[in-house]
């Protein structure tokens, strides 16, 4: 097993796609980097996570250039994560939207969570003496909130804990898309180190509940059909699943971190070890599906101490 974190070591340039996922609906991704939904409206567009650094989300603008000039008036965060907040000021949007416990969660952690993952992914925070601090919404819902863009309505909404508390989703009902943020992923790991394994396949339920007819997931290719939409959400339930009983199993046995991390891997490596970021994405994920089998339901703050501690924890 390596010694440095997996991700310390990508820096790999990755592949961008722009791909139409319904009328005026685009989904860009980049071979299992954080992805970004784009949602245009009669006269202006919607921007659904910012990426981690303004440089990356220039990528992004430089996209929605190629098939509107309207202006991007409102970003929406699906979550509090830095990877994907912290390029906001590059779309220079009037509204910034997250929901309650999203806001929460950056009072509460952002700024740990935004050293430690600068720690762990160097190559997703190039140029990051551009960001200007936080991001801080500027509106924020419990529940549900309609945004209207002209004609066209998007619904945004709390279905449920699953990849972190502050969850949410954007659904464009004249369309049929959902955009999921990293509820869903494809052909990529879910990063659950902030996640709650017993909520999220009720959270997929949901997701399953709004019939998309294609989805912007957080991580991998656009799901642009029924059949990739329901292949990506029994994956991510798999996934999340051969995390958890493992890990569930030792910490009920009293076992250590250490031995759970072995029966975790013993599982999944066969199933995902090449699906993006595994490597990255596993110790984490069995340290919370650890502490979440301990009773733990809100997970502890990760700090870039708390990362290298952790990972010296298994290595020894």
């Amino acid at each position: 097993m390596a010694k440095q974190f997996a991700s310390q070591g990508d820096m790999t340039e990755k592949q961008i796609s722009f791909t139409e996922i319904g009328r005026d609906l685009y989904a860009f991704t980049a071979e299992g980097d954080p992805n970004s939904g784009v949602i245009i409206g009669d006269d202006s567009v919607m921007v659904i996570d910012a990426q981690a650094t303004p440089r990356l989300a220039d990528k992004v603008v430089e996209q929605i250039r190629t098939v509107t000039e309207k202006p991007i008036k409102h970003v929406v965060l699906s979550h509090y994560h830095a990877v994907r907040v912290l390029g906001a000021s590059a779309f220079a949007a009037s509204e910034v939207i997250a929901s309650d416990t999203a806001l929460a969660m950056i009072y509460e952690r952002g700024q740990e969570d935004w050293d430690s993952e600068f720690a762990r992914f160097p190559r997703l925070f190039e140029g990051h003496e551009s960001i200007p601090g936080l991001t801080w919404p500027t509106q924020s819902f419990s529940g549900s909130m309609s945004v209207h863009l002209g004609s066209r309505r998007v619904e945004l909404r709390q279905i449920g804990r699953a990849h972190t508390a502050g969850d949410i989703v954007a659904f464009v009902p004249d369309e049929g898309v959902l955009f999921t943020g990293d509820i869903v992923e494809y052909h990529s790991a879910c990063y659950c180190g902030d996640g709650h394994f017993s909520d999220w396949g009720a959270t997929l339920d949901q997701v399953a509940g709004f019939r998309p007819a294609a989805i912007a997931p957080g991580r991998g290719a656009a799901l642009d059909t029924a059949d990739k939409v329901a292949e990506a959400i029994a994956n991510t339930r798999d996934f999340l699943d051969s995390t958890y009983q493992p890990a569930a199993s030792i910490a009920a046995k009293g076992g250590s971190l250490k031995e759970a991390f072995a029966a975790v891997r013993d599982v999944c490596d066969r199933k995902f070890s090449d699906y993006a970021i595994y490597e990255h994405c596993l110790p984490f994920n069995v340290a919370r599906a650890y502490d979440e089998a301990r009773g733990i339901d809100t997970p502890r703050i990760w700090t870039a101490e708390r990362d290298r501690q952790m990972w010296q924890d298994l290595q020894g």
